[in-house]
This record gives structure tokens, sequence and C-alpha cells, in this order.
């Protein structure tokens, strides 16, 4: 296969206005939601509780739609090329799966246990620890790309690095997850973890195969005709639950608002440790710029989706998971566009040892 037509089985990527934008709308969907939730509390009450075993239907719903056509993007038969740069998928797997979920278990119990425990509600410290700890558990999958094309990274490894650390979540999630909650003293029962991970992993990666495959049997521009078209959807369905989120929120973060803030300090450190660590293990193994720009920035960036569907499975709409995992939302991209300004301006540097 050539190099051209290798290259093109990565996904394009460039920031929509809504992905480049995501922190205003994020914003914007924190004041509606709070505000309907004040008018309209029986409509919402009434939303919560369309449940299926522990499972909110319309939140499922706009879930799926959130993650699928992600998913599609990713192209498992990337994983041949794993072995062409295995010391920076090295670097990567490291980080992702044996720093970050630890660092940040570690940030949250100095930060929300102890620090800034007074400031917060004393009955919540347990499910904000739950949320950072959802969030730190699951790799990047979408946004990935889009970092990885600003720091002009190599499109194949970010593919396969994004197929490989996908494959992964599907076995280690629920026992990472379980292991550092049980750490932390706080027990979920492992048949919701278990449920949420087929619910939002295992079945949305098998439709979203289907899915590709029959775009890709129509051909490249179909694939990519469709991809166009349903790429919004993701964005949208995500505001339209953290509408619904914060409608159910609203109230706490009407008495306490200075919640966010605190939530927003551990995820802000372990996004600059992280990112920093992968990029000097990089430099430090010989890689280039072009496979430590994307190993970094997965490094740092958090398949958030995934962790606002398992905190509503396993803590519900009114916990304090769940609003951690937002604030990881909300501050996503205007931090990960800094590490992405940080990688390319560092490259005289980085280039320079080698």
């Amino acid at each position: 296969m050539s190099v051209q037509c290798e290259v093109s089985r990565a996904p394009s990527a460039s920031m929509s206005v809504f992905e480049r934008y995501l922190t205003l709308w994020v914003f914007a969907c924190i004041l509606l939601g709070i505000g309907l939730g004040q008018y309209w509390p029986a409509v919402f009450q009434a939303i919560g509780s369309m449940e299926v075993a522990k499972v909110n239907l319309p939140v499922g719903l706009l879930i799926w739609i959130m993650i699928i056509p992600m998913l599609i993007k990713v192209d498992f038969s990337a994983l041949g090329e794993v072995s062409k740069h295995l010391r920076g998928i090295g670097v990567t797997l490291f980080i992702n799966w044996l720093v970050k979920p630890f660092s940040m278990a570690f940030l949250a119990w100095l930060f929300i246990r102890q620090w800034f425990a007074p400031y917060l509600p004393a009955e919540q410290i347990d499910s904000y620890i739950a949320g950072l700890i959802l969030l730190a558990a699951a790799p990047c999958t979408a946004m990935v790309f889009v970092w990885s094309k600003l720091t002009k990274g190599d499109p194949l490894f970010t593919l396969s690095q994004v197929a490989l650390n996908d494959a992964i979540m599907v076995v280690a999630f629920a026992p990472l997850v379980s292991f550092l909650l049980g750490m932390s003293a706080i027990i979920v029962p492992w048949d919701t973890l278990i449920t949420s991970v087929v619910l939002y992993i295992v079945i949305p990666v098998i439709i979203a195969q289907i899915l590709r495959k029959s775009l890709l049997s129509k051909g490249q521009a179909v694939f990519d005709a469709a991809m166009s078209k349903i790429g919004p959807w993701s964005i949208t369905a995500l505001l339209a639950t953290l509408v619904l989120l914060f409608a159910f929120q609203g109230e706490a973060i009407l008495k306490q608002p200075l919640i966010i803030a605190l939530l927003a300090v551990p995820i802000l450190i372990q996004v600059f440790f992280n990112s920093g660590l992968a990029y000097l293990l990089n430099r430090a193994v010989g890689e280039k710029h072009n496979i430590a720009g994307p190993s970094a920035l997965i490094g740092a960036s958090n398949f958030f989706e995934l962790a606002v569907a398992a905190a509503i499975s396993l803590f519900g709409f009114h916990s304090g998971a769940v609003l951690a995992t937002v604030v990881g939302v909300l501050i996503e991209v205007p931090v990960m566009l800094l590490v992405v300004n940080i990688v390319n301006r560092s490259k005289p540097w980085y280039e320079k040892k080698r």
C-alpha cells in the first residue's frame, strides 16, 4: 500500500466552530440548564425518571449520538502500524494507563479530600473524586486527531495509538476504575460498572465499525460526505446532555458556585503534568517531534463523553461525579490549545538534541 493510501485512512481533523468555541457553548449550556431547571423542575424530574436498569433512556440515547460518530473515525486495522513507532507507542501507553489514572487519583485525594474539603459539601466529596477518576481513566478518542493535526503530528501514528487505546479500553476501563475507586474507599457495584462499559464502549464500538465498513464499501467520497454530515451530531448531543445535567445540578451550583473552580484545579495540573511527562519521555527515547506531539496530547486529554456517561450510570444525575466530569468538558479545548501552542513553540528546542 502506498504512503498516500495509508495516510488517507486517517480521519480529517479540523476544528469546527462548535469545537473551537466549545468552552463558550458549555458556559451557555450551564446557564440555560440552570435556568430551565429552576423554572420547569417537574419537566426535568420526569426526564430523570425515565430509567431502565439504572440507565436513563434520553441521556443514554444522547450519549450514543455523541460517541458513535467519533468511533466511526477509528480504523482498527491501523493496529498494524503500531510496530513502526514502538517507542512513541510505549510512552503513550505508559502515560495513559500507568500514570494518568493514578496521578489523578492522587491529585483528587490531595485537593478534594484534603485541601479543598472545607469548601465543598461533605456528602459529595467521594462523588467528586470518583468523577475525576472516571475522567482520567479513558484516553481521548476523537479530539486527539484535531490536536495532532495542529501540531503537524504523524497521522498514522495518531490513528494507531487511538485504535490501540480503544482496544485496551474495552477490557481495561472497568477493572481500572474499580481498582482506583476502591483505593479511594469508594465502592461501586461491578454489575453497574460492567453495564456502563457494555453500553458506552462495547456496543458503540461494534455499531460504529459496522457503519464504518458499510460506508467505506461505497467509496471514500461517500464515507467523507457522511462523516461531514454526522460529525456535528456529537457536539450537539453533548451540549443537549449538558443542558439536562445542569438542570439537575443547578441548585447545588447556585448554592456553591466556587465548586467548579475547585474541581478544575486537579484537572489542570493533571493535563500539564501528563502532557509534559509524555513530551519529555519521547525526547529522551529519541522519537521525532511529529510523534512526540500527538503522544503528549493524547496523554493529556480525556474521553470525557465516556466519563460523563459512566458517571451518570454509576452515581446519577445529581451527583458530584457528573459535575466533575462536566468540568473536564468545560476546560478541555482552551487548555489543550495551550498545550498545542507549547508543543509547537518548543519544536526547535526538542529537535536540538536530536
